[in-house]
């Protein structure tokens, strides 16, 4: 295999204009939006020819947010206390505090994001 399996994601929202605000402040970016026929997307800042998948928010009447249901997408941080650090300011809670993985594994916490979406942070630091 010549990359990670994981090639694409999508986050579901039911405003996308509350959560391109959410994660633009979160993690200090700006989510491009695109209307795709019935489809509106947020896609992410991407680097094709780095590393790791790419991704975008969705609004679809087929896309429903969940704090407990569904995959758990974990984004790669510096040092996630900084991020977490932005997730009340923008709108959504803290689910888990950062905490230590074991094994040498890094660190991760949990949010859930201004759409009601499970999400999690993970960093070395």
């Amino acid at each position: 295999m010549n990359a990670n399996m994981v090639g694409w994601f999508e986050i579901p929202v039911t405003n996308m204009e509350r959560a391109k605000k959410f994660y633009d402040t979160v993690f200090s970016i700006s989510i491009a939006i695109h209307q795709l026929e019935e489809v509106k997307m947020g896609w992410f800042p991407a680097a094709a020819e780095k590393p790791g998948g790419m991704g975008s928010l969705v609004q679809h009447s087929l896309y429903r947010p969940s704090d407990t249901m569904g995959p758990l997408l974990y984004f790669s941080c510096k040092d996630l206390a900084l991020a977490l650090s932005r997730v009340e300011i923008a709108g959504g809670s803290i689910l888990q505090s950062k905490k230590e993985i074991g094994g040498g594994h890094g660190f991760m916490a949990l949010f859930k994001d201004s759409e009601g979406n499970r999400i999690a942070l993970h960093s070395q630091k």
